[in-house]
């Protein structure tokens, strides 16, 4: 299935071919939406739900996971544009009930520098896994409605050893960005969905996109997402479409559109959302793995691409843009999850053909 929405009448096979080889790597369904100066083009493959032979939805909700960050960070720079916040204050200023050192600032737990212990578990140089929050397996699957508070999580992190001292290191944190949602939460005395209603949503005209706290609920319509597990030596699989993302909090818990992804990348990259002195700041890369302030610079044989996408179980979003907002690409992908996270090679093999087949191929020459 494929939907052009240009007017142009482009078919664009090259497109819906490589979203069947990419349901093909092992996805249950895939829908993509690309924005450049062909037009949009929108498409899907696979199926939205296991055993049923109805399409992907086109424009369906789905759990955006780690992208959810970008909007966290958005939406604390849009304060430090409203100078509710300060970018090298430090974050304990805001929360001193946790105590946080105070080297810690809040540009560091935006660009995960802070060194804070990651409350989903750490996987350390030499190969110790030290664990955190139950996110694998049986575990997880029977406590999937389970609702962690974020102060929970923090104080869950803060009982564990820093992984170095502020601002001489780098390890990606989800702890980071509970704490930074906090931050947002404490400046302006509302929760962080009313504060991305009045900074983000709201001036965009965005109404798929949900912050959900501790809510399991899924909007309609959406595709199915699924887990794969060992029960008493039987594997069994169910469906975690629904599901309380309190566990990762502000790290990955949201839910959007490919058409909301693609309205909030793009009026952020084009400069439409933050000034341009922040959105400079959001843009620099440390040097480690080019992390900037919620946001990965990508560096492709087309230019500097910028992206932050995300997985959770059973879903995933990829949200990439060019440096001025004129092309993206947004996507929401299902697929049977497990502990093994055997999706993994798949998932970034998936992301790499669409990059260079939407941003670095034919479309983009």
């Amino acid at each position: 299935m494929s939907t052009n929405l240009s007017g142009r009448g482009q078919d664009r096979p090259e497109l819906q071919r490589t979203l069947e080889e990419v349901v093909e790597s092992g996805f249950v369904g895939v829908q993509l939406r690309v924005n450049d100066e062909q037009g949009e083009w929108v498409g899907s493959a696979g199926v939205c739900e296991l055993g049923q032979s109805t399409k992907p939805l086109t424009n369906g909700h789905f759990r955006i996971g780690s992208s959810t960050k970008n909007f966290v960070a958005t939406s604390v720079l849009l304060l430090v544009a409203e100078g509710r916040i300060g970018l090298d204050t430090p974050a304990d200023d805001y929360l001193p009930e946790f105590g946080l050192d105070r080297r810690v600032t809040v540009r560091m737990l935006l660009q995960h520098t802070s060194g804070i212990f990651n409350h989903t578990g750490e996987l350390y140089e030499d190969g110790t896994i030290v664990l955190g929050v139950p996110w694998q397996g049986k575990k997880w699957v029977d406590n999937r409605f389970k609702t962690y508070l974020p102060e929970e999580l923090v104080r869950l992190s803060l009982s564990r050893p820093a992984r170095f001292a502020p601002g001489t290191g780098w390890s990606y944190a989800n702890t980071n960005y509970v704490l930074a949602r906090l931050v947002v939460e404490k400046v302006t005395g509302r929760s962080f969905a009313e504060e991305l209603q009045r900074l983000v949503l709201g001036p965009l005209g965005m109404t798929g996109t949900v912050a959900p706290g501790a809510s399991p609920e899924i909007p309609e319509p959406h595709n199915h997402g699924y887990y794969r597990y060992e029960d008493a030596g039987h594997e069994r699989t169910v469906d975690v479409t629904r599901q309380n993302p309190s566990w990762v909090g502000a790290g990955g818990d949201m839910i959007s559109t490919t058409r909301d992804l693609h309205t909030y990348f793009s009026a952020l990259m084009g400069g439409k959302l933050l000034p341009a002195e922040l959105l400079a700041d959001m843009r620099t890369p440390e040097a480690t793995v080019g992390y900037g302030l919620g946001v990965f610079a990508q560096e492709t044989k087309c230019g500097t691409v910028f992206h932050h996408n995300g997985a959770t179980m059973g879903s995933a979003a990829l949200m990439y843009s060019t440096s001025d907002g004129s092309k993206t690409l947004t996507a929401g992908l299902t697929w049977v999850d497990d502990a093994d996270l055997s999706i993994a090679s798949a998932f970034q093999t998936a992301q790499q053909r669409f990059v260079d087949e939407v941003l670095c191929g034919r479309m983009g020459r």
